[in-house]
């Protein structure tokens, strides 16, 4: 073979297969879709207005008014119980992004295009996942920053305190995966974004977020017990050392570190395989 042959060879890059393939195109979709959000600063700025909104009303309006159980009502000791809460709201309500900036692409005929590439078919999927998930990161931060201006402290230490933001952002990302479902699944990105948003209300406030669980009527307690997100607010106040009264008696409360991954796990695996199934027989949406 000749020296241009090889040369010419030499250019060629060897053809990735499996989860080589899958990375670097997931990364390159990450890529874009964090670029994208750089260029449009407004979807990030009114990403962090509605949780620190919901910091303060909740801390000064609402936090000297709500009775903690063997605590007593005062907005310093609402401000330890309330910002797990917090928190968690705030990835899982990022999923109305995910799906609506899904089905943006899906109206503009982006996703046909990716489609026709030789690409693999769940890069798109993760590459925006993990984008969101990038966002997530920078709205917690600075909601914790907030949350330490209005009083909120850790207390268990800084490594502890890091495994909690971890579970957060496990639970936010395996929630972005409901959201993509959603996304290839409506017909507009207005109605992805409703379709997100109104499936989240009762999850997030039938939870122990905002207010004990004990203060709820009798028949609902269970369902609040056993809901994956008040597993998550439990987990983060133990690590972030912020639990104000007794545990709650109930198996999910009792073990919320546990019940956290397996649940968030359990959501990210289902619906991963439903949204990358939708995806392959999803076509662009005029």
């Amino acid at each position: 073979m000749t020296a241009t042959g090889h040369a010419i060879g030499a250019a060629v890059p060897r053809q990735r297969r499996g989860l080589a393939a899958m990375a670097h195109d997931s990364r390159v979709i990450a890529r874009r879709n964090l670029r994208r959000m750089t260029r449009i600063p407004e979807i990030v700025v009114f990403g962090l207005l509605q949780p620190v909104m919901f910091v303060l009303l909740f801390t000064y309006v609402m936090g000297g008014a709500i009775q903690i159980p063997h605590a007593g009502a005062s907005s310093e000791v609402y401000t330890q119980y309330l910002m797990a809460g917090i928190f968690a709201q705030t990835v899982t309500f990022a999923v109305a992004g995910a799906s609506a900036g899904i089905a943006e692409d899906m109206t503009k005929g982006l996703v046909d295009r990716f489609r026709s590439l030789p690409m693999t078919r769940s890069a798109v999927l993760v590459g925006r996942t993990l984008a969101d998930l990038c966002q997530t990161s920078f709205t917690l931060l600075v909601l914790a920053l907030v949350a330490v201006a209005v009083g909120w402290r850790i207390h268990h230490g800084v490594p502890l305190a890091l495994c909690g933001f971890a579970l957060l952002l496990l639970l936010g990302y395996a929630f972005s995966w409901i959201g993509a479902l959603i996304g290839l699944s409506v017909r507009s990105p207005e109605a992805a974004t409703s379709a997100g948003l109104i499936w989240l209300f009762p999850l997030t406030f039938i939870s122990n977020a905002f207010v004990p669980v004990s203060s709820m009527p009798g028949w609902l307690q269970p369902i609040a017990y056993w809901n994956p997100f008040s597993a998550t607010v439990q987990a983060c106040r133990n690590l972030f050392g912020n639990q104000v009264g007794p545990v709650a008696k109930a198996w999910p409360m009792q073990h919320a570190i546990g019940v956290s991954i397996v649940s968030s796990l359990v959501v990210m695996a289902l619906f991963s395989w439903l949204s990358v199934r939708k995806y392959r027989s999803a076509s662009g949406r005029a």
